[in-house]
C-alpha cells in the first residue's frame, strides 16, 4: 500500500493499464509533456513515447470523435476532456456514435474499448464554464456506463475497472478532492466492481445517497445527525449509469427515509430517477418523502459558490425535516 492522492492514484491506473495493455493510448488536450492541466498524465509520455500519449487539437467533438475510430478498430482509447464543462461540443459524438455503435451495426462494431475522462463538480472557485456536474445529461442514453470515485482508492480500481470494461465509460473526476482526498492505494494492479454501491456507514433512521465529493458532505452532515441521536446509514452510488438499485431499495426499505445529495443542479437531476424509482419499490417502506438537496437552478455562480453548493448544513437540516415529518 502507498499513499496517493486522487491524481497520483489517476495516473498509477493509466500507467498500470498503459503497461498491461500494448493498445492504450492516452490523448486530449495538453496530456502529454505538459501532464494535463491537472497533472493526471505527468510522465506518461516520458514513459511510454509521443506515439501512445500525445496532445490532441483543442476541439472536443474531434478528440472524441478520433476516439470512436480508435476504439472501434480494437484500441484501447483513453481519451481525456480536460473540464466536464467542455463535454458539450462533444455531445453528438458520444450519445449518438460511442453509445450506439455496436447497436446501430449489430455486434460488428464496437466503441467499448473507450473510456472518456473528466474532471467535473465545483468548490476550486472555478466560475461558470469550470465548476459543472453534467452526469443526468449522459444517464439518459443506454449504450454506456458512467463512473464516480470518492477517494483514490477508488480511483485506481474504478478506473482499471472502466478501462477494461467491455462498454463505453465516462470516468467523472471530482476535482476538488485531486488534491485533497488522500488515501492508501494498493500499488498492485486490482479493479472495483462497477455497477455495485458501496455501504460506507450502517443506520437505522435515514439513508443518505450521494456520489463523488458530495459524500464527504453526506459524512459531516451525519455527524451532526448522530449528536442529536439520528441513526444515518451512508451509501456512496459510484455508478451512475447502471446504478445499483437493489443496494439502494434494501437500505430504504430497512431506514423508511431517504435523502440524495448531488451539486448538480435539482431539476432533472440524477436524483430524480432515483426518487422515482425508489418510490416505486418502496412506497409502502417510507415514513416520509424522498428529500433532495442539490445544487440550485441556476448557471453556476462564481461570487455565491457557497451558497450554491448543497453542503452538510443543508443536508443536516434536511436530515431532520425528513426525520421529523
Amino acid at each position: 500500500m502507498t499513499k496517493m492522492n486522487m491524481l497520483q492514484a489517476v495516473n498509477n491506473a493509466l500507467i498500470t493499464a498503459m503497461e498491461q495493455d500494448k493498445s492504450a493510448m492516452v490523448f486530449g488536450e495538453d496530456v502529454g509533456h505538459f501532464g494535463g492541466v491537472f497533472r493526471a498524465t505527468s510522465n506518461l509520455q516520458e514513459k511510454f513515447g509521443k506515439a501512445r500519449c500525445f496532445n490532441t487539437p483543442l476541439t472536443e467533438q474531434g478528440i472524441i470523435g478520433f476516439a470512436n475510430g480508435l476504439a472501434s478498430q480494437g484500441s484501447t482509447a483513453i481519451a481525456e476532456i480536460q473540464f466536464a464543462d467542455y463535454i458539450f461540443p462533444a455531445f453528438d459524438q458520444i450519445v449518438n456514435e460511442t453509445a450506439k455503435f455496436r447497436y446501430r451495426s449489430g455486434g460488428q462494431f464496437t466503441c467499448g474499448s473507450l473510456t472518456i475522462r473528466t474532471p467535473y463538480g465545483g468548490g476550486i472557485a472555478g466560475g461558470l464554464y469550470h465548476s459543472q456536474s453534467p452526469e443526468a445529461f449522459f444517464a439518459h442514453i443506454p449504450g454506456m456506463k458512467i463512473v464516480v470515485p470518492r477517494n483514490p482508492y477508488q480511483a485506481k480500481g474504478l478506473l482499471l475497472a472502466s478501462i477494461r470494461d467491455d462498454n463505453p465509460v465516462l470516468f467523472m473526476e471530482p476535482k476538488r478532492l485531486y488534491r485533497a482526498s488522500v488515501g492508501e492505494v494498493p500499488e498492485e494492479d486490482y479493479e472495483l466492481t462497477l455497477g455495485k454501491a458501496d455501504v460506507i456507514k450502517e443506520g437505522s433512521d435515514i439513508t443518505l445517497l450521494a456520489w463523488g465529493a458530495q459524500v464527504e458532505i453526506l459524512e459531516k452532515a451525519a455527524d451532526m445527525a448522530d449528536a442529536d441521536g439520528i441513526s444515518c446509514e451512508i451509501i456512496d452510488l459510484r455508478s451512475i449509469l447502471p446504478w445499483d438499485v437493489e443496494t439502494v431499495c434494501e437500505s430504504v426499505a430497512k431506514t423508511g427515509r431517504l435523502l440524495i445529495n448531488h451539486e448538480a443542479p435539482q431539476t432533472g437531476g440524477f436524483a430524480s430517477e432515483i426518487a422515482a424509482t425508489v418510490q416505486d419499490k418502496c412506497f409502502l417502506n417510507l415514513e416520509s418523502p424522498i428529500a433532495r438537496v442539490c445544487g440550485l437552478d441556476t448557471p453556476y455562480p462564481l461570487a455565491h459558490e457557497k451558497e450554491y453548493m448543497p453542503d452538510h448544513l443543508k443536508t443536516y437540516e434536511a436530515i431532520k425535516r425528513s426525520v421529523n415529518y
